[in-house]
């Protein structure tokens, strides 16, 4: 299970501001991966002394990389008509927060697992403004996990991540289980939502 958590934390990275325009979507992952790599090991020895700091510096390195205006859309689903602006950005900090924090901890166990990026499996499937990018990620035992990194481009034509699949599970949709009980527990009441979102 930790090296699931480890290669579910691979998903958050960054790229060199400025040259996203002239790199493609895997160009981008590969850069980011590798970007947030050496962010977790040139600081992990932060983590039992100065915890926030460790913690301050993978966010730095996420927030490059990932929307998280955009992922508090894709989990939201259907309720993000519902909630103002205000409060989809208020879900996106809660989101960068508790994910730095939990994907954070998970890659202090990284151990140097081979990564390996795969062309598009279905490259008609992708357009100039999304597409999937898939890692491999192999540990222990030749044991093999699969990610799928939903990216996009936005308007300064930038590629960021708006969603993950790990070996067949949709993260988006999972926090999406999670949102939709909470709302069915506070009336439809976002507000609450986001109070009691942990």
């Amino acid at each position: 299970m930790t090296k699931i958590l480890c290669a579910l934390m691979l998903f958050a990275a960054s790229y060199a501001p400025g040259l996203a325009q002239e790199m493609t979507a895997l160009e981008t992952a590969e850069l980011a991966v590798e970007t947030l790599l050496r962010q977790v090991r040139d600081t992990r020895h932060l983590f039992a002394t100065d915890s926030e700091a460790y913690y301050t510096g993978v966010e730095e390195v996420l927030d490059r990389f990932v929307d998280f205006n955009v992922v508090a859309e894709v989990v939201m689903n259907r309720f993000a008509d519902a909630a103002n602006e205000e409060q989809r950005q208020r879900f996106g900090q809660i989101l960068r927060g508790n994910l730095t924090r939990f994907y954070g901890a998970a890659l202090l166990t990284y151990a140097e697992q081979e990564l390996r990026f795969l062309p598009s499996a279905n490259p008609e499937r992708d357009s100039p403004q999304s597409t999937i990018v898939t890692m491999e990620l192999t540990g222990g035992g030749a044991q093999t996990v699969q990610l799928q990194y939903q990216m996009f481009l936005t308007e300064g034509n930038e590629w960021k991540l708006r969603n993950l699949n790990l070996a067949g599970i949709n993260l988006g949709r999972q926090y999406f289980t999670q949102f939709s009980a909470l709302m069915t527990q506070h009336g439809n009441d976002i507000e609450a939502v986001l109070d009691n979102w942990q």
